[in-house]
């Protein structure tokens, strides 16, 4: 008997207007409260990641949703949770495939490994770094012995938050390591 209400409890993907993902976070939150579903309705979670930004020589952390406009639900799947998450301002629905035995589609649950792999991305300690550099842009230096030199982005390592550039030199090409915060787009 236990092991079968282990079995009930799947995640499912919801989808949401992009942009308002906390709010039907919240609103369907409060439904499960108001409506006494938490016994069948469990986890509501809008999968986040943290990134390190470079922009403007600045260095700031940044909230990144990693599916925008999906939410995960862990639920018992049934007609009184499914009308409780269905019918929840701002769902659209859930992502789902066509039952032929049935009129409407039918919700698709997600595989647990699936439902691991992105609970250990948004879990993880380490932001990600996010590089605002391509190979080939041109950038202007804004900090150090170089400062107010152009060059071109040569490589960049975004496990360092480094990057190395092409700085013309009496006619020749020079590679300067610079950090992120040391260059800005030209």
């Amino acid at each position: 008997m236990i092991q079968e209400k282990v079995e009930d409890k799947r995640w499912y993907i919801i989808h949401a207007y992009s942009g308002q993902e906390d709010r039907v976070k919240k609103n369907l939150d409060q439904r499960i409260l108001t409506m006494d579903v938490s016994d069948k309705i469990f986890q509501v979670v809008v999968p986040t990641e943290e990134e390190m930004e470079y922009k403007d020589g600045k260095k700031k952390s940044v909230s990144r949703k990693v599916f925008p406009g999906y939410i995960l639900v862990q639920m018992e799947m049934d007609d009184e949770s499914w009308f409780v998450v269905r019918n929840t301002p701002g769902v659209t629905g859930f992502v789902s495939a066509e039952d032929e035995s049935e009129n409407r589609p039918k919700p698709v649950p997600l595989e647990q490994h699936e439902v691991d792999n992105i609970l250990n991305q948004i879990e993880s300690d380490e932001p990600r770094v996010r590089v605002g550099f391509a190979q080939g842009q041109t950038v202007r230096i804004t900090d150090g012995p170089f400062v107010d030199f152009m060059g071109a982005v040569d490589e960049v390592y975004p496990d360092r938050a480094k990057i190395r550039v092409l700085v013309s030199f009496f006619g020749r090409e020079t590679p300067v390591e610079l950090d992120f915060l040391q260059v800005e787009k030209a």
